[in-house]
């Protein structure tokens, strides 16, 4: 070993227990599943820091991280590390100027492809040539694209704590794509309003509305079908027809509408929330269809 070769190796620090933290839901192997993830976590994994990547990879999977709070070109998290007190991490993402934003904008309303992709979760391909053509990128290219900062001892930018955030936000990229814009300094309200995803009649109802008195907004709130004054009537004592409820049966596929919502935002159990679920979803139906079909009672639970 050199003189200076102590520099080239420090004793790893075993971090304290933590429960309750943000855990990855990738067990092994590469974090990210979508295109748009990995792109994002190369990035991190180019700047060449050794091993502190290895160490920042087992801190997002055991559940170091506490806690992550993303804003518009910015990211603050805290992480358990060694020591008592958790570290602060901060990750700052070049913004894009309101002209740039605009620029895009024009481009981007005329490929009706695009924002039905990012609606439906998804980040189009195409996107990426669109944002170079108008002399852009919309991930990090360079360093200096990136400001990053970890408040504990650890010499190295990025250390393995502030790695642990970088690969969850991954993840986090994976469930939605529109976060990538808001670390480039867009909303995803603001981006779908820039390309003509707000319906233009509606809001102007909506600003009509907020100009009446408050009264009047009331009566407009309550304008619904009236209730009965039967009282018997409204708490359906009254027969129903036999085909009322449509057919039912069992759902072909369980958990249909947490699937359709995406993994949940920064999960902190063991499974995946869906895979969680699931079994829920399946042991319910069946209950619920013998209950309906008067093969089994319903008991009320103990």
């Amino acid at each position: 070993m050199g003189r200076w070769g102590y520099f080239n190796y420090f004793k790893p620090s075993i971090p304290r227990s933590v429960k309750g933290g943000i855990k990855a839901q990738s067990r092994r192997g590469t974090f990210g599943e979508s295109w748009w993830a990995k792109r994002w976590i190369s990035v991190l994994e180019s700047f060449n820091i050794g091993a502190r990547l290895g160490r920042g990879r087992s801190y997002a999977r055991n559940g170091q991280v506490l806690s992550i709070e993303i804003d518009k070109g910015k990211v603050k998290a805290r992480v358990q590390g060694s020591r008592p007190k958790p570290y602060e991490v901060t990750i700052q993402n070049k913004t894009l100027s309101p002209s740039d934003w605009q620029k895009l904008a024009k481009t981007l309303a005329h490929e009706a492809l695009f924002m039905a992709k990012l609606l439906a979760g998804e980040m189009p391909g195409e996107i990426e040539k669109t944002f170079k053509e108008a002399g852009l990128s919309l991930f990090p290219e360079k360093l200096k694209d990136l400001k990053t900062d970890c408040s504990c001892p650890d010499w190295s930018n990025p250390c393995k704590h502030i790695a642990a955030v970088y690969y969850l936000l991954g993840e986090e990229f994976d469930r939605d794509p529109f976060l990538i814009f808001r670390l480039r300094g867009m909303s995803r309200e603001e981006l779908v309003e820039s390309l003509g995803g707000v319906d233009k009649k509606t809001t102007k109802e909506k600003d009509k509305r907020k100009r009446l008195p408050s009264c009047d907004r009331e009566k407009i709130a309550l304008a619904s079908e009236p209730l009965t004054p039967n009282v018997s009537r409204f708490w359906g004592s009254n027969s129903l027809p036999d085909d009322f409820l449509g057919e039912v049966r069992i759902p072909a596929a369980p958990a249909a509408l947490p699937k359709r919502l995406g993994n949940f935002p920064f999960w902190r159990g063991e499974k995946r929330f869906v895979d969680m679920v699931e079994p829920i979803y399946s042991q319910a139906s069946t209950r619920g269809l013998d209950v309906f079909l008067g093969e089994s009672p319903l008991r009320p639970p103990r």
